[in-house]
């Protein structure tokens, strides 16, 4: 009996289960059905790939979302048909509901980008947030409200490293966050454009695609959805009408005010400003042939500009002189004969009469840019043409019998001079002397050609008048005459009496250190003890030294530079960048201590006025020797008077002018 009643009873039990479990089955679940399991913060799966993921929903925050105010679970999910599914629910994709989205998206930069599995894309989760979670746009909460969708972007764009993985740089990002755009939509304001307005937000596509919105003829249009009457007045102008003519060369918003550093035209930065429009907007176009030689736009028109009063006061930092908007306009340029055009001849004396008020027809008729050769007959051209040839004749001719005449007076003077400083004592030798003129010419040469390659708009450029090749073999041919000259002192020091003797003389001691501190106390008028020097002083020495290092540095890295492809090879491509870097510093470094150091001991001592002129003729004052020398003048012997035109012997002899 007690058998039959747990029988009876199971049974029961199980008929009630089962028809609950139909029931449930039989309608619809709702979300509390859900949320009894999906509320737990603990509760994980694993998705396709075997992945543990967290099955967690926040009950609050998808009640508020706009999927969890519209559907419910099992709208989403629909595979679900009970509360126990031992299967993992179908993946839900958003192009169920939202189609026209989804298409955008699929042909868009991001979907290309997910699609080669290499590196990770944007999908909707990454901009809209948690399918449970998802806010309209227009809630200031969304991740795509407006203000926020530079945030969004940024998440990734602002990332330096995966951008760059990704072949892409972060410095738009970072630009835009600096730009005019950039700093009002921080600064809460709900129009400035943001990522979306430009890119769209769906249909993402590269610059290079024609149906891009940043495609180059597409971006007056992308501009003009928030600046109309702007983009209006510029499709009219010539630039525009070049744009809509297809003309990829002609110039579009951003050529003019920047991509993503968009500025103010009012700061300083700005390349619109009125101090950087002529030289770093309309030069970059109207100062080059291309124009010319495609459309037959006159050319040089920058050039004139700047040789004018305007360019030149602008050049100046003049913040009110007339630039080439000033003139042609800003949106609305036209050329002069459009009737509309700012420089037609019918409306030159209101746009010249904003500055120069009381203008006449008189006055703006007279053509501006002189310079380009467009109105060889204008009057005012011819004029101007016969006053540069005359004034250049004159120029010539007047500055050079000046400089002759002077050249004449200084030599005769210069000789009657020296005759006056008699006797005289051999300061260098004639093989001294021949070694010190081929260090000055090949000195001279790798410098006007050195810094002709580096500086190449320079005056000594363009004197030189010679192309690369000619200018790098001439280059070459100085420095393997210096470096022969170097090879060839090293031969005259170990084999020549006069060499040993000259490195001995030259070889640095404690009292040069002292003689330098005593030279500057005394000629500071801190003392009265002058320094006594022997043949050579401390700063005689440090120059000899200072060009030894000079020349076995500089030989070295020219050579390095010269075989860059061996050294590249046998160490690293970096030697060569390193060898140029210190070949550079180390001429600008030699050129300056020659004219700031030596020409200072040559030219501009007073004591050794116009010059010193031993390294011509060898030959020095013995009274300027002593003054200068005075231990090694102190072993002068006292020799009788040389015969007419004698031959000078070795230093420490004394020699009368041959004409005395």
């Amino acid at each position: 009996m007690d058998f039959v009643r747990r029988w009876f009873s199971c049974t029961f039990a199980f008929l009630l289960l089962f028809w609950a479990s139909h029931a449930l089955t039989a309608q619809k679940l709702k979300d509390s059905d859900c949320l009894t399991c999906h509320s737990d913060a603990t509760l994980t799966g694993q998705d396709a790939r075997g992945t543990t993921v967290s099955l967690y929903v926040n009950a609050d925050k998808f009640k508020h979302s706009i999927h969890g105010a519209m559907f419910s679970c099992v709208d989403c999910h629909k595979d679900v048909k009970s509360l126990a599914h031992a299967a993992p629910p179908q993946k839900i994709t958003c192009a169920a509901c939202h189609t026209d989205a989804n298409k955008a998206y699929a042909h868009s930069l991001h979907a290309q980008a997910s699609k080669t599995g290499k590196n990770p894309a944007a999908s909707c989760q990454d901009c809209h947030g948690d399918a449970h979670q998802v806010l309209a746009a227009a809630d200031p909460d969304s991740p795509v409200s407006h203000t926020n969708i530079p945030a969004t972007c940024g998440h990734c764009h602002g990332q330096r490293f995966l951008m760059e993985s990704n072949g892409v740089s972060a410095q738009p990002f970072i630009s835009y966050q600096d730009s005019v755009h950039g700093r009002a939509v921080a600064s809460g304001s709900e129009q400035a454009a943001v990522c979306t307005d430009c890119h769209t937000a769906h249909a993402i596509l590269p610059a290079s695609n024609s149906r891009s919105p940043i495609s180059r003829l597409n971006v007056a249009a992308t501009c003009g959805k928030c600046h109309a009457a702007v983009q209006q007045t510029f499709m009219q102008s010539i630039h525009g009408q070049a744009i809509a003519q297809g003309n990829q060369l002609a110039p579009t918003c951003t050529d003019c005010h920047g991509i993503h550093t968009i500025k103010s035209p009012v700061s300083p930065n700005s390349p619109v400003a009125a101090q950087n429009l002529s030289r770093d907007v309309c030069a970059r176009c109207h100062e080059g042939v291309r124009l010319s030689q495609e459309f037959g736009v006159p050319g040089n028109r920058v050039a004139t500009y700047f040789d004018s009063y305007h360019g030149l006061a602008s050049e100046g930092g003049s913040m009110v002189v007339a630039n080439c908007s000033s003139c042609h306009g800003v949106h609305n340029i036209l050329p002069s004969s459009d009737s509309r055009s700012t420089i037609n001849p019918a409306n030159l004396d209101a746009t010249c009469g904003k500055c120069h008020q009381g203008v006449t027809r008189q006055f703006t008729l007279t053509p501006v840019h002189l310079g380009d050769g467009l109105y060889p007959k204008a009057i005012g051209s011819i004029a101007v043409r016969w006053v540069r040839r005359v004034y250049i004749v004159l120029i010539l001719f007047i500055i050079g019998v000046m400089l002759l005449h002077n050249v004449v007076i200084w030599r005769s003077k210069a000789v009657a001079r020296r005759q006056m400083q008699n006797p005289y004592m051999v300061r260098m030798t004639a093989n001294q002397r021949w070694q010190h003129l081929i260090l000055l010419a090949s000195f001279i040469v790798l410098v006007l050609t050195g810094f002709a390659l580096k500086f190449p708009d320079t005056w000594f450029a363009h004197t030189l008048g010679m192309g690369e090749n000619l200018r790098g073999v001439i280059h070459r041919v100085a420095g393997v005459i210096l470096i022969g000259a170097g090879i060839y002192h090293l031969f005259y020091l170990a084999a020549l009496k006069e060499g040993r003797r000259l490195i001995r003389d030259l070889a640095p001691q404690p009292k040069d250190a002292f003689d330098a501190w005593k030279a500057v106390r005394y000629y500071l008028g801190l003392s009265h003890d002058k320094p006594q020097f022997g043949r050579f002083s401390y700063a005689e020495k440090a120059e000899y030294w200072a060009l030894v290092w000079g020349t076995v540095l500089m030989g070295l890295t020219g050579i390095m530079m010269w075989a860059k492809v061996w050294v590249g090879d046998l160490l690293a491509r970096w030697w060569v960048d390193v060898a140029t870097a210190i070949h550079f510093y180390e001429a600008i470094l030699a050129t300056l201590a020659i004219v700031v150091w030596h020409f200072y001991q040559v030219f501009f001592d007073p004591d050794v006025y116009p010059m010193n002129w031993a390294w011509w003729d060898g030959k020095m004052p013995v009274e300027q020797y002593r003054h200068e020398h005075t231990l090694d003048a102190q072993s002068l012997e006292p020799q009788d008077e040389p015969e007419h035109g004698r031959r000078p012997v070795s230093v420490g002899s004394v020699q009368e002018s041959p004409g005395k």
